[in-house]
């Protein structure tokens, strides 16, 4: 059977295994969760778009980590969902539908990664310079900077599955949820060494960069604090920092669960759970930390919900 896959392009994805009798719970589930993530996420970033007032730094970089969100629940949860209407045995998927979710999925946790580390940075210069905020992160170093988040993971992502493209394959059975890169190089039957060496060394270089940088920054922006004993710099660098901290640990540790239980063969169903919850928790999460967290967007909110209820009612 694994022989098969010598003459043809299509795979048996596992998919999401669970009983008969659990799949229609869990489709409506994964159906309200993904409903939920687009529109929270779209929304946040039409609501920033709109009100001129939002037009800073701040709330823009925002609208990357959310359309980032968007993206990969979009690359992920729609083919889980009609994986479940299917029966095992008849989870097919092409060759290269599965390169192409592989290549979206690591693209998009990259990309979490380097948005997070730019965000650093704005909260950095917000709060330990300032004075000069306004000169540093003009619209013009918002786009650069935006740019090279997505280009930088780009770049490594491309690397990381054309590694794998190359590779001939002598199996055709994925057992995981979904497409990734490792799922893919296992179906071959050559050596994986280099892919084995380029994507430790991607995971080192993409979770060291980003964890250094955002431990230096707010070790930085504490010592500020710190040494000013300024109460309205305190309360604004809390106010500003703890959405950003907060998806970056839900984020960080979503992503570190995966690695440990790689460590142990035996919790594999529990891997495969942790690496859907990875893609699934911190998008229907980000959206409503910043919008409740942040003043200024819970007040836009607000104000649009007092509207259209007012509206609502004049009509009536």
């Amino acid at each position: 059977m694994e022989n098969w896959t010598v003459a043809t392009d299509f795979l048996l994805l596992e998919g999401l295994k669970v009983s008969p009798h659990s799949s229609v719970p869990t489709f409506i589930l994964l159906l309200l969760i993904y409903i939920f993530i687009m529109v929270s996420n779209i929304g946040l970033v039409v609501l920033i778009s709109m009100e001129r007032s939002l037009h800073q730094p701040m709330y823009l970089l925002f609208c990357n980590m959310s359309v980032n969100d968007a993206f990969g629940a979009t690359a992920l949860i729609p083919r889980l969902l009609s994986d479940l209407l299917i029966p095992d045995t008849e989870r097919i998927i092409h060759y290269i539908d599965c390169v192409i979710q592989a290549f979206c999925l690591h693209l998009n946790a990259g990309t979490c990664h380097t948005v997070l580390i730019i965000m650093a940075f704005d909260r950095y210069v917000a709060i330990c310079n300032p004075l000069r905020y306004a000169t540093i992160m003009t619209n013009r170093m918002v786009v650069k900077l935006s740019v090279s988040a997505w280009l930088v993971s780009l770049f490594m992502v491309l690397i990381l599955v054309s590694l794998t493209v190359r590779l001939s394959r002598c199996r055709m059975a994925i057992f995981h949820p979904f497409c990734d890169n490792a799922s893919l190089f296992k179906l071959s039957c050559e050596s994986v060494l280099i892919n084995n060496i380029y994507g430790l060394g991607y995971t080192v270089v993409l979770l060291g960069s980003s964890l250094g940088s955002v431990t230096l920054t707010y070790l930085k922006i504490a010592a500020v604090c710190v040494i000013s004993k300024n109460k309205v710099l305190n309360s604004k660098a809390l106010q500003t920092c703890v959405s950003h901290l907060a998806v970056y640990i839900i984020m960080f540790m979503s992503g570190s669960i995966i690695i440990i239980l790689h460590r142990f063969p035996h919790l594999s169903y529990e891997r495969k759970l942790a690496s859907i919850l990875f893609h699934v928790v911190p998008p229907a999460m980000n959206a409503v930390i910043y919008g409740l967290q942040i003043k200024a967007v819970r007040e836009k909110i607000l104000i649009m919900f007092i509207r259209k209820t007012t509206a609502v009612a004049d009509g009536k």
